[in-house]
């Protein structure tokens, strides 16, 4: 997949295309149908594949506020996009002059000029243009003039209980750390990459040693709380069955940041310093509590430790 970060940098020859427009925060199953219909539309019309999205929320710039956190980096977003076969994927700025530009230019300059669209894919709650004055139905009525159809796509319901899949609802699942949940909204396991690094070494006193993740993280995480699932070495490419941890420690009321750590089942001597790791959360087996002393907390500890080997046996 190619990724054009300005859309100057589109060729002049790359000839027409089909436009998926969206935020794309988590790249989750409801945009997924999303991008297997302009696959569909694509195949009709004999184009390339393009989505559209941003560098931030828009509500950074627009109502700051109001900006939830993203489920996703730009970076893992891209890189989750790029496993879906699209063509490209156009990321747009979203600062103050895209946030003014007037709809009917935002049409006219990347979808026409840019991309030579010959669909575009937009959800029904779309809204572009300076004030968010664009909507389906002014893309419809551009659409006739410039030459391209849109095709709007209905949300998408979970199976379930029928409720809108969405961003939020990841997140709120997130937050109440039910990462089994949201695995199936987002279509893929509930994940956070980062680099291991030095920490206080205290799992290593209690004996438990853990690969504590950087700060900068490429997804967000679940609460806190202790979790089973896996550690994926990227070195090495091993999948360790891991017990995880999400918080600040309440015990000893010394970690001032969020942090993630997993120690690694069953296996001794393992070396992951400097090593970039993906932590992957398939079950909650608590929330985070502060414990009366280190025996209290070295025994739960035990206990998490044998839950999360039960759990992923079961798997």
């Amino acid at each position: 997949m190619i990724v054009f970060r300005d859309p100057a940098q589109v060729p002049a020859d790359f000839g027409r295309t089909v436009v998926a427009i969206g935020k794309f925060d988590g790249v989750h199953v409801g945009h997924r149908a999303v991008i297997e219909r302009m696959a569909q539309d694509a195949r009709s019309v004999g184009a390339r594949t393009v989505a559209v999205t941003f560098d931030r929320n828009p509500l950074e710039v627009l109502r700051p506020e109001l900006c939830p956190e993203n489920v996703v980096s730009t970076e893992r977003k891209l890189a989750l996009l790029g496993e879906l076969d699209l063509d490209a994927t156009l990321v747009l700025t979203f600062d103050e002059a895209l946030a003014g530009l007037p709809a009917e230019d935002f049409v006219r300059d990347i979808l026409v000029e840019s991309l030579h669209a010959a669909v575009v894919l937009v959800g029904r709650d779309f809204r572009f243009g300076r004030g968010g004055a664009g909507d389906p139905a002014l893309l419809r009525r551009l659409g006739a003039q410039y030459d391209f159809t849109v095709d709007v796509i209905d949300d998408v319901a979970s199976a379930g209980d029928g409720r809108r899949v969405s961003s939020t609802w990841v997140r709120e699942l997130l937050a109440a750390g039910d990462v089994a949940q949201a695995a199936t909204v987002l279509g893929r396991p509930v994940t956070v990459t980062g680099e291991v690094v030095h920490g206080l070494k205290r799992g290593r006193e209690l004996g438990f040693p853990t690969a504590n993740l950087s700060e900068t993280l490429d997804a967000l995480a679940p609460a806190d709380g202790v979790y089973a699932g896996w550690l994926v070495d990227h070195v090495t490419g091993i999948r360790h069955p891991a017990a995880i941890s999400v918080g600040t420690n309440p015990t000893f009321d010394d970690v001032h940041r969020r942090q993630v750590e997993a120690h690694v089942l069953d296996t001794s001597g393992l070396d992951l310093y400097g090593h970039r790791v993906t932590v992957e959360f398939t079950h909650h087996l608590r929330g985070m509590v502060a414990f009366a002393g280190m025996e209290q907390l070295i025994a739960q500890i035990g206990a998490d430790v044998a839950a999360a080997r039960e759990r992923l046996a079961a798997r």
